[in-house]
């Protein structure tokens, strides 16, 4: 706050998603190349009824798939980017800024920070949005990350951090990648407070990100076939100049040597999280009830 980074602005973000207009009510599978009708994808949370191939899902959606309804409550949307390079590159930050509050609703970050219930267990969650500005992580989006974590603690509640990103945002240059030191260090002051950190990782996670706060769980979730990393496959392949694996950089295999804890359907996560909420909150309760009685 000290270096003018924020702007405050009193500013509604809907709560539902903008109808879009589409020229087919048909989508095809990216997977399976199957040719389904729109309705029957919905009504699967966006999942592939024939091969589960999990489609991107914008925010909103997502606050609806985790989240009791009527349970939530939006904190610090009144924290907006300022542009504190005058960066410019073929547009204006604050023109493309402008550009991506448009496509989504009015909103100008790419994350939002949410509190409410998860199978009536509370909770302090930042969702990531790939729609806007490919969910970069900027100074706003660190400093939601960073409240989140002090109302956790406040509160004595759980943090879930979902990330969908491509990584720390150019337009703000050293000031993005500050946000990498400064969520993590606020997730050492969670865990020093005992308190649980869910990660889930959804397509794609990458970057800055991923070497950052989303790899710092203290359970790593990642839905199926969602792209992780930190540099992408084709730079890597050109680096060590080598073929890669198959399946590198998916869910599954990274999974599969020791890098996730769980690859989770769509429809099974919202019970996975509160059962682990509810797990690892008794537990911190029964220890910090054990140190004050000896």
């Amino acid at each position: 706050m000290a270096l003018g980074i924020f702007n405050k602005k009193n500013k509604q973000i809907p709560t539902e998603t903008a109808p879009k207009e589409t020229q087919t009510q048909w989508i095809k599978c990216n997977s399976c190349n199957a040719l389904m009708y729109y309705k029957e994808v919905l009504s699967q949370n966006s999942v592939c009824p024939k091969c589960n191939y999990h489609f991107r899902i914008n925010v909103l959606d997502r606050i609806k798939l985790i989240f009791d309804e009527g349970s939530t409550i939006e904190h610090d949307r009144n924290l907006l980017p300022t542009d504190p390079l005058n960066f410019v590159d073929k547009k204006s930050y604050k023109q493309r800024i402008e550009e991506y509050a448009k496509k989504t609703g009015g909103r100008e970050s790419s994350a939002i920070s949410i509190e409410g219930k998860i199978n009536g267990i509370d909770v302090q969650t930042v969702i990531f949005d790939f729609e806007f500005m490919g969910g970069s992580l900027a100074s706003v989006e660190g400093e939601k990350i960073l409240r989140a974590i002090n109302r956790a603690i406040e509160k004595r509640q759980g943090l879930i951090i979902c990330s969908s990103s491509g990584g720390a945002r150019m337009q703000e240059s050293t000031f993005s990648l500050m946000q990498m030191a400064k969520t993590s260090a606020a997730l050492d002051k969670l865990s020093k407070a005992n308190l649980p950190y869910i990660s889930i990782l959804t397509d794609p996670t990458m970057g800055g990100v991923s070497a950052s706060f989303a790899f710092l769980g203290d359970i790593i979730i990642a839905e199926p076939g969602a792209t992780i990393g930190f540099a992408g496959a084709r730079v890597i392949k050109q680096t060590i100049g080598e073929d890669l694996p198959q399946g590198f950089q998916t869910a599954e295999f990274l999974l599969e040597h020791g890098l996730l804890d769980m690859v989770v359907h769509r429809k099974e996560l919202k019970k996975t999280l509160s059962d682990l909420l509810e797990m690892l909150t008794n537990e911190n309760k029964n220890l910090l009830n054990s140190k004050k009685t000896k």
